[in-house]
């Protein structure tokens, strides 16, 4: 059974291409959320396998919306996405509980080897 995807990044053609990426490698995409408040209802409700969370976002950040899910559910799987130059964001969310982070823009197999680690 493939796997279902929650996408979570403010920008909509970044979504878009995340989305076509991951369904290219066979997983499911559930839900979409614009900002860390979306993200942390949405992964509520529809309870995905992974979610592939934007860093810097408007409402909430990645990062807040991150430590917030991790706190309902200790065992969520998050892929941080970033654009060159956050890493000490990426570090913050690593630590955070984050599994992995891929870097904008993005590479096909970079995603399919973040999606299969956070399995």
């Amino acid at each position: 059974m493939a796997k279902k995807i929650l996408i979570v990044d403010d920008a909509a053609f970044m979504r878009l291409t995340l989305k076509n990426l991951i369904e290219e490698i066979g997983y499911e995409v559930i839900g979409e959320a614009t900002n860390g408040e979306e993200a942390v209802a949405k992964y509520a409700d529809l309870q995905p396998d992974i979610v592939t969370m934007d860093i810097t976002m408007p409402e909430m950040s990645g990062l807040e919306a991150l430590k917030e899910i991790i706190s309902i559910d200790e065992t969520a799987s998050i892929i941080m996405c970033s654009a060159m130059g956050q890493q000490t964001m990426v570090l913050d969310a690593i630590k955070s509980g984050a599994k992995d982070f891929i870097v904008k823009p993005f590479n096909k197999d970079r995603v399919k080897e973040a999606l299969s680690k956070a399995n």
